[in-house]
């Protein structure tokens, strides 16, 4: 078979039904856009995910109901209020506990280690050299004092443009209002540029949807309520930087598998430089014990409530899909990797396949039914 008749097979199977072809041609000028007007457009998009994810408490509020307007500013006001309240009390307390790390207990911390390292010669002369020891002591100094000086050196004049800053500041409240105010007609106009034939569209839509916006809502809260409960539960063991510590673990969940594992390692640092190894009652196993008992009680209690509609994906998946998504957009694409992910799949799963696909199809499940049946 020619190189060419396998291509033109290939269209056949995969490009010969005209909603196919719509759909290709809505997801180049979607990833084209965004990539060429993606930085002009941000507050845009912005804008449109959080309108989406505050859609279904609206609707919620509708069938019950409030009339629309009600629920929209119900819900508008409410999220805004939790918004301000995180800008003027939790990022602040985050940012003073951040800067008193560095600032006064890295260089002890830094210290500590260093004299740590520097006696395992003596403890394990076969195993580990003077210059050995010397050498991690050395490089462990040095990449955390960088870190650390990347850290503080960051401020409102170190980003690209303060004005772009407060343009999301002013511009996404307005628009997400916008959004939810009008979202019938702007979905009714949207609609007015898509075929009249649109099965295809709508399968890839139901699922999506189903999939995605229960996803991230329920991510959203899953990180609200596990970065609350560690920092209480921090607070009254008397942790030092329970703040920031709950914000770590809080946004750990973002990333399956990994984010729990990973945001351990800070968390038993912090402990055990505040409270030393001690004994079984000593305030760092009870920061730990904690620490274990939300893990456990996200894993297996608060994940299967808010995540009813499971997200049909295997693991490998989920790992690829952070990896690219997280390369491409950083800590966004990190957050979105499962929902675009999840697109992908229902673009996958709902394109149609030619005739000839499902002729072979056909031959196939009866040469199986004739071996089976002899």
């Amino acid at each position: 078979m020619s190189i060419l008749k396998i291509i033109n097979n290939w269209f056949a199977d995969y490009l010969s039904d005209e909603e196919a072809v719509s759909l290709l041609f809505l997801i180049l000028v979607s990833i084209g856009v965004f990539f060429v007007f993606g930085q002009m457009l941000a507050p845009v998009f912005a804008s449109v995910v959080i309108a989406y994810l505050l859609q279904g408490a609206v609707l919620q509020l509708v069938k019950r109901g409030m009339p629309d307007f009600g629920a929209v500013m119900l819900v508008y006001i409410l999220t805004l209020g939790f918004f301000v309240t995180f800008m003027v009390l939790v990022l602040p307390l985050v940012w003073q506990q951040l800067t008193e790390l560095l600032d006064s207990q890295l260089p002890r911390m830094i210290t500590e280690t260093s004299e740590r390292l520097e006696a395992l010669p003596a403890k394990y002369p076969e195993l580990i050299s003077a210059d050995q020891a010397l050498q991690w002591s050395n490089r462990i100094s040095l990449e955390v004092a960088s870190a650390a000086q990347s850290i503080l050196s960051f401020s409102l004049s170190k980003l690209p443009n303060v004005i772009a800053l407060l343009v999301y500041f002013v511009l996404v409240p307005v628009m997400v209002f916008f959004f939810l105010k009008d979202r019938e007609k702007m979905v009714c106009w949207g609609k007015s540029f898509l075929p009249v034939k649109r099965t295809l569209l709508k399968a890839v839509w139901l699922e999506m949807d189903e999939q995605i916006s229960n996803y991230v809502r329920g991510k959203t809260i899953e990180i609200f309520i596990v970065g609350a409960v560690t920092f209480v539960c921090f607070w009254l063991v008397d942790v030092r930087y329970a703040a920031l510590l709950g914000l770590l673990v809080g946004l750990s969940v973002v990333v399956p598998y990994v984010g729990a594992v990973v945001v351990t390692v800070p968390v038993a640092l912090a402990g055990y430089f505040q409270f030393g190894l001690g004994g079984w009652d000593s305030p760092l196993v009870t920061m730990l014990l904690l620490y274990t008992v939300i893990q456990a009680l996200d894993g297996n209690i608060l994940v299967p409530v808010l995540f009813s509609e499971a997200v049909n994906l295997h693991p490998v998946a989920i790992i690829v899909a952070i990896l690219v998504f997280g390369g491409l957009w950083g800590f966004l694409g990190v957050f979105f990797a499962i929902p675009l992910a999840t697109l992908v799949k229902a673009v996958v799963s709902a394109w149609p396949k030619g005739l000839q696909r499902e002729d072979e199809s056909a031959i196939n499940d009866v040469l199986d039914d004739h071996v089976f049946d002899n």
